[in-house]
């Protein structure tokens, strides 16, 4: 392949330097072009150390690149919409890591401004690209465990150390809710393909992390009586699990998000381990957004998803916080 998808990054983030952009390196459609940091001595740094060609000091300087196709936003959460917009009224296509804004009304405004300049936004979920997914969805479809009768995923870590981490600043989407538990709320929705109806939540609310939810217990009600039971959490061990349960079998995911590609379904015939080679599931990504932005594939996670996502997201808070049912 010649043709190559040109990439910027808003910010050294974690995630963009240690994931995403080794994963658009790695791509078959991916070519890092500049990175940006609030100062030029961090971005040249940064730079250097993944040898990225242009770095600039400043946001709005990488959007004026003309070099640039694509821009992938790694920012904090309050700052996602915002930069998001920016790049897309600048005519790039935009990557928004997860959860793609602070809640739903801020999303669709991502989603408005993605349709009005006729470019193509995505939320940064990484793991639905990985083929077992479709695999998953296929025994499920076959009928193989029978009817669907309950999800169960979790997505823990502990960090409640680093004090001065954003994910623990309230005001700029803090929490596990944002940071883990949208993956357990994304997996079902696909693996349902429906929305849930109304969302119950407990949390740890830790004043000394500026009162977000530290660790959260949930149950989200979808049609048919199924439901996704979840917790997630940044003061726990670490865990990232899926359990589908059927009336004939069940589908263990030991690494749901991340970590080995393995999974094993349970029948009346036995156990049967599915092993899947190791793939870059940040490369997939990356393909699969090159080729959407180039309309060479059909847009399977519109941004209209991610605004669904959102309004799920915005329903655990509210019930966290009040502690009460709250309709999705």
């Amino acid at each position: 392949m010649t043709r190559k998808l040109r990439w910027g990054v808003i910010g050294s983030a974690s995630i963009a330097v240690h994931s995403v952009i080794p994963g658009i390196k790695a791509s078959e459609t991916g070519e890092m072009t500049a990175i940006a940091s609030r100062g030029i001595a961090k971005a040249e740094e940064t730079a250097a150390k993944l040898g990225i060609p242009k770095a600039y000091g400043s946001y709005e300087e990488i959007l004026a690149d003309p070099d640039i196709d694509a821009i992938y936003v790694p920012l904090p959460n309050h700052l996602h919409m915002e930069w998001s917009i920016r790049a897309m009224e600048a005519g790039k296509h935009v990557l928004c890591e997860k959860p793609i804004a602070m809640n739903a009304e801020e999303a669709q405004r991502m989603a408005d401004a993605a349709a009005k300049n006729g470019v193509h936004l995505a939320e940064a979920f990484m793991y639905r690209h990985h083929p077992r997914y479709d695999e998953i969805a296929a025994i499920v479809a076959s009928g193989e465990i029978g009817d669907i009768r309950g999800i169960h995923s979790t997505f823990t870590f502990n960090n409640a150390g680093d004090a001065k981490n954003v994910r623990y600043r309230r005001e700029w989407g803090g929490g596990s809710l944002y940071d883990v538990g949208c993956y357990p709320i994304s997996v079902a929705r696909m693996l349902l393909g429906a929305e849930p109806e109304a969302a119950t939540v407990h949390a740890l609310i830790s004043p000394e992390h500026d009162n977000v939810d530290m660790m959260a217990s949930g149950i989200l009600e979808f049609p048919n009586s199924v439901a996704l039971t979840f917790d997630c959490g940044m003061w726990a061990a670490f865990r990232n699990t899926l359990e589908i349960t059927g009336t004939d079998g069940r589908i263990e995911v030991p690494s749901a998000f991340i970590g080995d590609g393995t999974y094993y379904v349970f029948t009346k015939d036995g156990k049967r381990e599915v092993k899947q080679p190791e793939l870059n599931q940040y490369a997939l990504q990356a393909d699969a957004f090159a080729r959407n932005a180039w309309g060479e594939r059909d847009v399977r996670f519109s941004p209209a998803d991610a605004v669904a996502n959102m309004k799920v997201i915005d329903a655990c808070l509210e019930s966290a916080y009040s502690r009460k049912r709250v309709l999705v």
